[in-house]
């Protein structure tokens, strides 16, 4: 496939992104051959280790294809997207799981779908390039792809205000938030990667990982925590308003781009995801509620006809006052019966 490259060097099960021009977002087969290549690498005792990186210095990964689900769904066929998202989850969920060390180097920017293959690893390389974000709100959908669960585990209230206003992290922010391990100088990870192939071991991340770069969301979390702390999105929007300097300024700025069922939705999950017995299994089955509905009851078509397609950035959002009703969070995240999210592969 020339979208990503899999293979073997040395040691090393090798995922690399190659759709460089469109800042390898990920298409429905390029998370089919991600999942089953690390489904044939989990049981391959010549693989110590799997390291996933992405052609070009603009992204890792933007994000997932959305043109396709836009074009499948504006013709009434929903059951593309939902396809498309269950088995990405299904994805997401084994490289959280996966019994072999998974490093990810993070160029540039790490958006969405990129998050979901990027940041459940358990080595995450960050650099001078790296920015990561959640931004779905502002297409009408909501944190996903296992996303909701770093955002719930985040300090403080940083898992509300990431997940609503889509801000994007600097590598020593994804280090505060919990979306990354280390920093090291981008100039050193071809050397790196060559060593652990050679060695498969990822102990020689541990000895080129440097001091965290000055974090601005660590500057800006007694801010986040004052604001971001209220039981849903209207108590929010309540001290926001009620505030008057620059953060919330910023903060309902950032907010007034994002559809309101979503960016509700979102608070919602988060609070329900912060506990001791959360898991990425109960996350992406949270998500997929929504992300199931998202084009027959939520705003996600209009959301990326707005930004991506007319690109007119004058979305028709549901609910557009702010005022978004509880039944319609309920509605939206009610499960989902016979079609809910399963991890067993058919």
């Amino acid at each position: 496939m020339s979208d990503i490259q899999i293979r073997i060097e040395g040691r090393a099960g090798r995922i690399t992104l190659t759709r460089e021009k469109a800042l390898n977002a990920l298409s429905y087969d390029m998370c089919l051959a991600i999942h089953a290549a690390l489904k044939a690498w989990a049981k391959d005792d010549s693989v110590a280790l799997v390291i996933l990186d992405a052609a070009g210095d603009k992204a890792f990964c933007a994000g997932g294809d959305i043109a396709e689900l836009y074009e499948t769904g504006t013709k009434g066929d929903f059951a593309y997207g939902r396809r498309f998202w269950r088995d990405e989850y299904r994805m997401n969920a084994r490289i959280f799981e996966y019994p072999k060390p998974v490093v990810s180097f993070l160029k540039g920017f790490t958006m969405g779908g990129g998050v979901g293959i990027g940041c459940h690893g358990t080595h995450r390389v960050v650099g001078e390039t790296s920015k990561l974000s959640m931004p779905e709100c502002g297409i009408g959908l909501v944190p996903d792809v296992g996303g909701s669960l770093l955002l719930a585990l985040a300090p403080g209230r940083l898992g509300e205000y990431l997940g609503t206003t889509g801000y994007r992290m600097s590598a020593g922010d994804a280090l505060h938030a919990g979306f990354a391990d280390f920093f090291i100088p981008e100039d050193q990870w071809p050397a790196l990667i060559a060593e652990m192939e050679q060695s498969g071991e990822v102990t020689a991340l541990e000895a080129a990982a440097q001091p965290a770069p000055v974090s601005a969301l660590a500057a800006m979390q007694p801010d986040i925590d004052a604001c971001f702390g209220g039981e849903s999105a209207g108590d929010i929007l309540t001290v926001l308003r009620a505030r008057d300097d620059a953060f919330a300024t910023d903060s309902l700025k950032s907010l007034s781009r994002g559809a309101p069922l979503s960016i509700a939705c979102t608070i919602e999950m988060i609070h329900r995801l912060r506990g001791a017995t959360t898991t990425m299994r109960k996350a992406l089955d949270l998500e997929y509620r929504y992300t199931y509905r998202a084009m027959e009851k939520g705003d996600f078509l209009e959301g990326v006809r707005a930004l991506l397609i007319d690109k007119d950035k004058s979305p028709k959002w549901q609910y557009a006052d702010g005022a978004v009703p509880t039944v319609a969070v309920s509605q939206m995240l009610t499960p989902l019966g016979p079609n809910a999210l399963t991890f067993e592969e058919e």
